[in-house]
């Protein structure tokens, strides 16, 4: 069953150094036709991860964020201020909560503990205040109702959708034909009908430059889909990961974008965090 296709280049024919605001900033003239909606998650405050996916994301018709704005990167005020300024369709992510107060961090590993005792005390008080708003999903899109948002699965805002097994489960419950999900970091897509589920994973032609996946949704049936990470990837590649979602043809096209990973970590150094969460975005794990 071939699912997808892989290109290296965007084929659009307009500069990108014109739009210093990020590619969203043109108006889509031909919205009432062919809705794209950018797919957001897990930016996870890395500042230089996200300026560079809005530089190389194509044109969109609005935004949606599938939560954790925060956690584990140094720059959670400068973060929060161009989610808020992308759009309001949010859901909330794990570390969102705990760094507003919501919840507390006696679940998260003692480095990203540490992390979120920082965030939460870097934060405004305003911007605590936005991240306490956030709906917990599933969310649903405007106009889209074969569409829904969740942080970590359907039935749980916080549950890891790893394997298979467990998608299973989930695409055989749900009643639309898409559901976005983020928290594992982990770009690729989970298809089912009425047998076992199986992960899709994008295939890029190399690892260092802009790449794009195209995976068209089949008629019959259902599918959980990760943008994968914005902030912090864990699927062995380190460049920024997120998507867009045609909503006419039924396309979502993956991106893996490069960013200044050097800066990024040396702003992690600067704010005295974990070493670990530096060295880790070189990685991709």
């Amino acid at each position: 069953m071939t699912l997808g296709s892989a290109s290296s280049g965007f084929g659009l024919n307009f500069d990108t150094a014109d739009y210093p605001a990020g590619l969203g900033a043109i108006y889509n003239p031909f919205s009432w036709w062919n809705v794209r909606i950018l797919i957001l998650s897990d930016i996870h405050a890395n500042l230089q991860a996200l300026e560079a996916s809005l530089e190389a994301a194509p044109v969109y018709d609005f935004v949606v964020n599938l939560g954790d704005v925060v956690g584990y990167g140094a720059n959670p005020n400068e973060v929060v201020k161009i989610s808020r300024g992308l759009g309001s369709t949010f859901v909330r992510g794990n570390h969102d909560k705990a760094a507003s107060g919501i919840s507390d961090a006696r679940d998260f590993n003692p480095v990203a503990a540490a992390a979120i005792r920082w965030t939460g005390e870097t934060l405004s008080a305003e911007n605590l205040a936005w991240l306490r708003e956030l709906p917990k999903g599933p969310a649903r899109v405007e106009g889209e109702a074969e569409i829904q948002l969740v942080h970590g699965s359907p039935r749980d805002e916080d549950e890891y959708v790893m394997y298979e097994q467990e998608a299973h489960a989930i695409l055989d419950a749900v009643k639309v034909t898409a559901t976005f999900f983020g928290h594992t970091h982990v770009q690729g897509a989970f298809a089912s009908n009425e047998g076992p589920a199986r992960f899709i994973p994008p295939v890029y032609k190399d690892a260092r430059n802009i790449g794009t996946f195209e995976f068209e949704l089949q008629p019959g049936k259902k599918y959980l889909i990760n943008p994968g990470s914005i902030g912090q990837p864990r699927d062995g590649d380190w460049r920024a990961a997120f998507l867009v979602f045609d909503s006419s043809s039924k396309v979502a096209t993956f991106y893996r974008v490069p960013y200044d990973v050097k800066s990024a970590q040396g702003n992690i150094l600067a704010a005295k965090l974990p070493e670990r969460l530096a060295a880790r975005l070189a990685e991709g794990r």
